[in-house]
């Protein structure tokens, strides 16, 4: 054993020490602390034998033994000595399941109290004598690669360019997530695809920033007349409006969109610059109080027809179809009768505005029939079955609600400040004198650059890493070719640089002041640093906690706060795969017919940002008595509650214990679900892994995921008991299967059910692996609260590896424990977690 470790010891058990006499020689204190020491690993030795041994044995070795490695562990091998990773992991997760009364399971026989008081004694001791005492080896230093996410908002912050539309990371392969995070550096690979993909992008990103060098003129394009649309009703509206006004129909959640999105053909090529365009356009709601069942159509008399404007790109697909990037830009409430109406939106040059009904109706190419069938009194008697004349009868004869534009207006692009604030980012107020000479000179060129770098790079450039870019500039220079285009060069280089795609960590130990505020702004804005946090970093105060903590509170406040419940939630909870696995729409309907998607998404974020900002307990993920709805969501879960604005969220309070917490909310819901039916087993791995942070063991290779022989099985629930009567499969069901089962009420998209249908009732009662029953969803969640600290370091550890970019390793728990307890003490709040993390050791250090 070293003497640094030895020394360590006595520092971790000063307990133990006497003090030794004033006069006692150097030689007699080492003989004393060498007796001291030794003495204690004896004694530690001794109860291991003696205690902990036969207790491993009577309790855990038939599970964890030579016959049987449930969970890839075995404990009759264990020595009592923790002397690297993989013992300290096997000790912490015997001590994590005593403490949790999980093992041993509660069929099989039970150690005392006082036996199960000593084996925590020992282990908590022992384990904790293993943190003081180990000094982790240096790890390979592994760079950070930007990820997606990050790359894009970075772009953003550099130039200073508008991403509502514009996506710089579009065409990059998809990040590898561990353990759902998307920025774990280990994991962040380049590869010659991603470095083309770089330069791709690099080409776009500076073209976009930099150009064009002179203001452009403000144009305006009018329309008044021949407004095709598409082929499908174009036949009929020939017939019926003579193309003198565009019509609107559908909402953009339907299947097969017939005036779903409306663009103007003769403005497809759209604008010719970014910028800011004022669009006018006169419309009108049209059959807003139909004389049709409201259920049947699926809309509110009650809601003013909303209108709504996304962008469009022809190259990218057909205009009156759905397209891969389309934010809604602007929206608005129509009156009943024309009225002109003037928005002003962002629009990316070759994007065309395109008209959209956001509370329209669903699926209207099935709804012409199913309305002439329903209603035929209303309409003339079809002469031929079929699509073609039902869809002619019910628009000409029809009082479907509906939107019609009759003229419209563009007018742009309209520019608050020239240069833009891309352009004057790189050069500053020198931009107009470089743009209108063509010349860069090598002093202004190097101070310009200088800058540049210094905030692509996130730290101040080298006077070797200007030259370099210099260089390249000088040798792309051609005759002709202006400042501004050479310069376009050198940023380009730039922005394919490690110094840029990568962060700036450092070797091991403490992190400088500039990779701290990198850590920090990347942490919370998923962005690189602003000019308060590099100001911070230039004076080095950003290393002082009390500043630390000044920044974590200044930045929450920034609307880039998003950034991080954005990536985290995204993560956590893996909502970025919400929607991968599309509901059924047939028996779904309402999921795309009113946007469940994107309010069940808003509902969590929301929810979580009221958390953030108010400081409240984390434990509200649990369990709450509130949550944020807009009037679609709370049709949907049963809430009644007045909204004055059918699309406008609010706070509400929940009188249902059901719906309270995360695993009320229909994204989880919908997330561990696969569209079509709900798995106890999906929803159980889901808790456990995310909710809880104890990732069941994956089932061994030679294991089918169901037993294949469930005849006489009737249910979900008996298919799972067979498939748990196989001791293979035994051991980690019954930690699996009752989270899973208390969300049985729950359909795929989070709806209440009682039943399966036919009469097949819900039972959502179930056991957990420590004993404790519950009934339903309710008692589950009371359970859960009952018991918080698996939920906070589960909690505490996925956000340190978020913040930090890493895998969180078993030499990290005492940092998590500790910003557990001090959690506990001060009430759990979220903003104290984040707060926490950043000034733990391990944030602040390689």
């Amino acid at each position: 054993m070293s003497t640094w470790k030895r020394c360590a010891i006595v520092l971790a058990y000063t307990v133990c020490v006497f003090a030794l006499p004033l006069n006692t020689t150097h030689a007699q204190e080492s003989a004393q602390q060498s007796e001291l020491i030794d003495d204690f690993l004896q004694r530690q030795q001794n109860e291991f034998k003696n205690e902990i041994t036969p207790f491993l044995s009577k309790y855990c070795v038939a599970c964890h033994g030579p016959d049987d490695q449930s969970g890839e562990r075995r404990f009759d091998v264990l020595t009592g000595d923790i002397s690297d990773l993989n013992s300290l992991a096997d000790y912490q997760d015997i001590l994590d399941q005593l403490n949790l009364g999980t093992m041993p399971p509660s069929d099989e026989t039970q150690p005392s109290t006082e036996e199960r008081r000593k084996t925590v004694q020992w282990l908590t001791h022992s384990i904790a004598n293993f943190h003081e005492t180990h000094r982790p080896t240096p790890s390979e230093t592994v760079l950070r690669r930007l990820n997606a996410r990050e790359y894009k908002n970075t772009i953003r912050d550099l130039f200073h360019l508008k991403t509502l539309i514009f996506d710089p990371s579009h065409g990059f392969p998809k990040d590898r997530a561990v353990d759902h995070l998307d920025n774990i550096g280990e994991s962040l690979v380049i590869s010659g695809y991603q470095l083309e993909r770089y330069l791709e992008a690099a080409e776009v990103v500076v073209d976009k920033a930099m150009f064009p060098a002179e203001q452009p003129e403000v144009q305006t394009w009018r329309f008044t007349d021949g407004f095709r649309q598409q082929k499908e009703i174009d036949q009929v509206h020939v017939k019926v409006t003579g193309f003198d006004h565009l019509r609107l129909y559908d909402v953009r959640g339907a299947d097969k969109h017939e005036g779903g999105y409306v663009p103007i053909h003769a403005f497809a090529d759209g604008v010719p610059e970014d910028g800011v365009y004022e669009i006018r356009f006169l419309a009108e709601a049209v059959n807003r109080n139909h004389p049709y069942d409201p259920e049947f159509l699926g809309t509110d008399a009650s809601e003013p027809l909303r209108l709504g404007i996304v962008p469009g790109n022809h190259i990218v697909g057909h205009l009156h179809k759905p397209q891969p990037i389309e934010p809604l830009l602007a929206a608005v409430d129509l009156a009943d009768e024309k009225e002109w109406y003037t928005v002003d939106v962002w629009l990316d040059a070759g994007y065309t505005p395109r008209f959209t009904f956001e509370n329209g109706l669903m699926d209207a190419r099935n709804l012409w029939t199913k309305l002439i069938k329903k209603y035929p009194d209303d309409f003339p008697k079809q002469k031929r079955p079929g699509i073609v004349e039902a869809r002619f009868n019910a628009i000409k004869y029809g009082k479907l609600p509906q939107i019609r534009i009759h003229e419209v207006e563009i007018r742009g692009p309209l520019y608050k400040q020239w240069p833009k604030p891309s352009q004057q980012v790189v050069l500053g107020d020198d931009w107009t004198e470089v743009a209108a000479t063509g010349k860069l000179t090598p002093a202004l060129l190097e101070r310009h650059l200088h800058q540049f770098l210094s905030r692509a790079y996130r730290r101040p450039a080298t006077n070797e890493e200007v030259a370099r870019i210099v260089d390249v500039i000088h040798a792309r220079s051609q005759p002709g070719q202006s400042g501004i285009e050479a310069l376009s060069d050198g940023l380009k280089t730039a922005l394919c640089s490690p110094n840029f795609l990568y962060l700036d960590e450092g070797e091991e130990g403490d992190l400088s002041a500039y990779a701290l505020a990198s850590r920090l702004s990347y942490f919370l804005w998923s962005s690189m640093p602003d000019e308060e946090l590099f100001q911070l970093a230039e004076s080095g105060e950003i290393l002082k906690e009390e500043v630390i903590r000044e920044q974590v509170e200044r930045m929450l406040e920034s609307p880039k706060s998003s950034e991080f419940l954005d990536g985290f939630l995204g993560s956590w909870l893996t909502l970025r795969d919400l929607g991968s696995s599309p509901p059924d729409r047939k028996d779904f309907s309402k999921f795309y017919h009113y946007d469940l998607d994107r309010a069940m998404r808003q509902e969590t974020m929301l929810f979580a940002q009221h958390l953030l900002d108010e400081n409240l307990s984390v434990l509200n993920f649990l369990d709450s008595d509130f949550t944020f709805v807009n009037k679609r969501l709370a049709d949907h879960y049963n809430i009644d509650v007045e909204f004055e604005n059918w699309y406008d969220y609010q706070q509400v309070a929940l009188n249902d214990k059901r719906r309270g917490g995360l695993l009320g909310q229909a994204s989880v819901l919908t997330v561990t679900a696969n569209g079509i039916d709900t798995s106890p087993v999906v929803r159980g791995v889901w808790i456990l892994e995310n909710l809880l942070g104890t990732p069941p063991t994956p089932p061994p290779p030679d294991i089918e995921p169901l037993d294949p022989d469930v005849r006489g099985t009737t249910t979900i629930r008996e298919q799972l008991q067979k498939h748990r009567d196989n001791p293979a499969c035994n051991d980690c069901h019954r930690s699996i299967d009752p989270p899973g089962f208390a969300l049985e009420n729950f359909d795929a998209i989070g709806g209440w059910r009682d039943s399966y249908g036919k009469g097949k009732s819900i039972d959502a009662s179930s056991e957990l692996a420590n004993g404790e029953s519950f009934n339903d969803v309710r008692d589950f969640k009371a359970l859960l609260r009952k018991h918080p600290d698996t939920f906070l370091r589960g909690l505490t550890g996925k956000l340190m590896a978020y913040a930090m970019g890493r895998e969180i390793h078993a030499t990290d728990r005492p940092t998590i424990d500790r910003i557990v307890q001090e959690l506990n003490e001060s009430g759990n709040g979220f903003r104290d977690l984040v707060v926490l993390v950043a000034l733990s050791d391990s944030f602040r250090s390689r």
